[in-house]
């Protein structure tokens, strides 16, 4: 515990300088934005921002993104309440009974149960990243290529089989990631593999191209065909303060949708969509009083907004502790890293401890700038969505463009963007998920990398694999598989989802 409490005041040290408190605000206004407008999610704007951390120091870097995830499931609740607009997809269950407050003249009570609720989330979030991750990076360290090689399988397998979305496709979305990565010179012999001849390719295609055409270009393009809402009414704010009876009935929600939404961001494929729904469902299961759902019950903000942020902080737990990204919000953060020249791995903790702990500690500084941001600026926030997205679109396009092309000068990049937002487009339309590509794309390297270096160091005896820990993954990894071709599980997996 001692040496757990000094790591985090190493983290606050770092987190607090001046530049890195910045980044944070920067990142969680950012984040806020993006969750108060519709139709651009964090994932398009972390992908579209990639290009900026070239020019930023990594902590800075990831400090900056990890606001803009978190900062965005704060946003989408303030036009869910008072416009009856969610921000985000995790905000869509908190307008059932959010908006309905507000038409009951207690929208301050509601924003500031969704605002405390969120705070409450990420600050026992936070610590739980600080408690599990050293252990877990502890074991991880033991870990060689085999072990490593056989984690990323069953990292990849799992985000498939606990994903939404069609199993077929999402297998299919891997392979293509899988070949992606294999674009570019061998490490071991030097030789060029699926370049066709471009020389630009040598070097692989890089992640900010694929991640900003697949989710940025292809999310406006995607964008301009959906009508815009229309005849929402902003209702007046009330005073932004709870009652003892609303905080006796809205503390046990908040603190259950901690638990379920920090225990489904852990899980590769978990999101903070998928917190939010099941917090709203467990919430009017058990309550003596379901009817009250729909019509104004404080418990359907609270669990569902402590659930959405605790997912969304608790998916950095197999980044950052293992090395895995469990989502393709993670994979944009794998994907700064290795800009920097960072590999995601187990070794995080112990090589760059100052990153480490500082994007921890980052986190709590973040939730609490989001209060300060959310609440007195709530006027701001609903008078942005009066601008038409059409009139933001092409400034956005322009964006990224100019962000692509200034990572290496090279028009050749900008094409790359173009076709990858060409394919994002196509993929959606065919209901493709698009995650697992992108998390193919991340491990593939690092799966061949360790997979040839196993190999090498067995002399090219595959009972390398059959380590304790190896052979462990890989039967988990079967079994997951397994488990797919059973017709129960696969009902179960599709009322989940459709729940």
């Amino acid at each position: 515990m001692s040496e757990m409490l000094q790591s985090l005041g190493l983290g606050l040290s770092v987190a607090a300088t001046p530049g890195n408190l910045w980044y944070c605000f920067l990142g969680a206004l950012i984040g806020t934005l993006i969750g108060v407008l519709p139709g651009l999610g964090p994932i398009a704007t972390m992908a579209m921002l990639l290009p900026l951390t070239y020019y930023l120091e990594p902590t800075a870097a990831l400090i900056m993104l990890a606001g803009i995830y978190y900062g965005a499931q704060y946003g989408g609740s303030t036009t869910a309440i008072l416009m009856r607009v969610p921000g985000e997809s995790s905000s869509v269950v908190t307008c059932l009974d959010g908006y309905e407050m507000a038409q009951r003249g207690r929208a301050g009570t509601a924003l500031a149960t969704a605002a405390l609720a969120s705070f409450f989330a990420g600050t026992v979030t936070t610590l739980l990243i600080a408690f599990f991750s050293p252990p877990l990076t502890a074991v991880a360290q033991k870990f060689g290529p085999a072990e490593y090689f056989a984690l990323m399988v069953l990292g990849l397998i799992a985000a498939v089989v606990f994903a939404q979305g069609s199993l077929l496709r999402s297998f299919g979305m891997i392979l293509l990631g899988l070949l992606l990565g294999l674009v570019g010179a061998d490490v071991n012999t030097g030789l060029d593999r699926f370049t066709f001849g471009y020389p630009e390719l040598r070097d692989g295609i890089g992640i900010a191209a694929l991640s900003m055409g697949v989710f940025g270009i292809a999310e406006i393009v995607l964008n301009l065909g959906k009508p815009q809402a229309e005849g929402a009414q902003r209702q007046a704010v009330s005073a932004l303060r709870l009652t003892r009876a609303d905080f006796r009935a809205a503390w046990p929600a908040a603190l259950r949708g901690t638990g379920l939404g920090a225990l489904l961001g852990i899980l590769p494929g978990g999101s903070a969509m998928m917190g939010s729904f099941a917090a709203y469902s467990i919430e009017k299961k058990i309550s003596k009083t379901p009817e009250r759902f729909g019509e104004g019950a404080i418990e359907g903000i609270a669990g569902p907004e402590a659930a959405n942020n605790a997912g969304a902080q608790a998916s950095f737990i197999p980044m950052l502790a293992l090395g895995i990204p469990s989502n393709s919000v993670m994979a944009m953060m794998a994907g700064a890293m290795l800009i920097h020249g960072i590999a995601p791995s187990p070794n995080l903790a112990s090589a760059q401890p100052k990153l480490f702990w500082g994007l921890i500690a980052s986190m709590w500084i973040g939730n609490l700038m989001l209060l300060v941001i959310n609440l007195p600026l709530i006027g701001l926030w609903v008078r942005l969505l009066a601008v038409p997205y059409r009139l933001l679109f092409p400034a956005i396009l322009l964006f990224c463009c100019i962000g692509i092309y200034t990572v290496n000068s090279s028009v050749f990049e900008v094409t790359l963007l173009a076709l990858f937002g060409l394919a994002g487009v196509v993929f959606s339309l065919l209901k493709c998920p698009l995650a697992p590509l992108v998390l193919a794309f991340i491990l593939g390297p690092l799966m061949e990398e360790n997979l040839r270096r196993a190999m090498l160091l067995s002399n090219g005896n595959a009972a390398i694999f059959l380590s304790p820990i190896s052979i462990t993954l890989l039967i988990v990894a079967v079994v997951l598989l397994a488990l797919i071709l059973l017709p129960s599980f696969r009902k179960v997996r599709a009322v989940a989802a459709e729940e």
